[in-house]
């Protein structure tokens, strides 16, 4: 029995690693992870520009579970066919364009998370397009949720950090596995990074909600983290035949030297500051000593005996004036008399 449940794990989680091989085949880019609520409706586009098949298909890949055909249409019918499961679930339509058709899902469930990729058929070979992981979030009410912790984390490289994953169960019976994936910030697709098939994780029973629960926590460790770990991670959780998955924790992974850079254009910061107090008062001061030094030659170029005004010197009146008249004799006596002379230019 246990050789068949192993068994059964491996060959699950190899249909999962050709699955994600497939969508990188496929160039599937970080924003084909579609996240949806229960209920909501979500418009998957498949781009077959330029393409000679005659027949294209929608596929269905549940986790663990063989891909099977959702929808299959021929390019000069306007109409789309549903197949198996999917014939008589009216939640399923796909619009058909010239070079573009879309798969729609309405009133979306947890049982419709699964990747969706379409293909071409082109002289009995198929090749697969555009792939969309669709994640389904559950509501309060159901008895299995996922939670993860915490949901942002910023790290230096080097450091170490560990990604917990909540699994919080109605009932104490079952099983379930939990995959981890990573999703980064560039065009590489999301991708299985760690497995968790058995229940090693802690569990722990509780009552107080007055029905026996169980949470049993998986942690994903990482150590000596690089800038080539950031990105998304999420849990997808196995449980009663649906897969849950949690809210994801984004993990950055800072650069190094960005405290010191910070630290350095603060400096710089001040540095240009000082200069720029220190060459104002220098202005000042060579503005302030031109300034007296042209008052100085104005005063100068003025004074009587300035020889630059010898040449006009024909131009010039000499009056004498005798400053004695109003003095008294004793003054006119002990002081000699004094004539001022006063030159006056004359413009011609």
């Amino acid at each position: 029995m246990k050789r068949m449940k192993s068994s059964k794990k491996m060959f699950a989680l190899c249909l999962i690693f050709l699955l994600l091989r497939k969508i990188a085949a496929t160039h599937l880019s970080a924003k084909h992870l579609v996240s949806a609520n229960i209920g909501d409706i979500v418009t998957l586009p498949c781009s077959h520009e330029n393409s000679l098949a005659l027949k294209f298909l929608w596929y269905k890949q549940t986790l663990g579970e063989h891909p099977k055909i959702l929808s299959t249409f021929n390019d000069y019918d306007n109409n789309a066919t549903f197949l198996n499961e999917f014939k008589d679930d009216h939640r399923f339509s796909v619009q058909i364009g010239k070079t573009i058709n879309k798969l729609s899902i309405s009133d979306l469930r947890l049982s419709d998370s699964a990747t969706y990729y379409c293909g071409s058929s082109y002289s009995n070979k198929v090749e697969f397009g555009k792939g969309f992981i669709v994640i389904v979030k559950g509501s309060g009410f159901r008895k299995t949720s996922v939670v993860q912790q915490p949901e942002s984390e910023s790290v230096h490289p080097g450091d170490s950090v560990s990604l917990n994953c909540t699994i919080n169960t109605g009932t104490c019976e079952g099983e379930h596995s939990v995959y981890w994936f990573r999703r980064d910030s560039g065009e590489s697709p999301p991708g299985i990074i760690s497995t968790n098939g058995d229940r090693s994780g802690q569990c722990m029973k509780s009552s107080e909600s007055g029905s026996p629960t169980q949470s049993c926590v998986y942690n994903l460790p990482k150590r000596n983290l690089s800038l080539s770990d950031t990105g998304t991670y999420y849990c997808a959780v196995e449980s009663g035949g649906e897969i849950l998955f949690g809210n994801g924790t984004k993990l950055e992974v800072l650069y190094q030297n960005r405290l010191l850079l910070v630290y350095c254009l603060g400096v710089a910061l001040g540095v240009s500051f000082i200069l720029i107090i220190v060459l104002t008062c220098i202005m000042y001061k060579i503005k302030k000593r031109t300034c007296l030094q042209c008052r100085g030659y104005i005063f100068h170029s003025q004074a009587p005996g300035d020889p630059s005004m010898g040449h006009d010197a024909d131009n010039l009146q000499y009056v004498a004036l005798n400053l004695n008249k109003n003095m008294s004799r004793r003054q006119r006596k002990n002081t000699e008399e004094e004539t001022v002379v006063l030159y006056s230019s004359i413009r011609q």
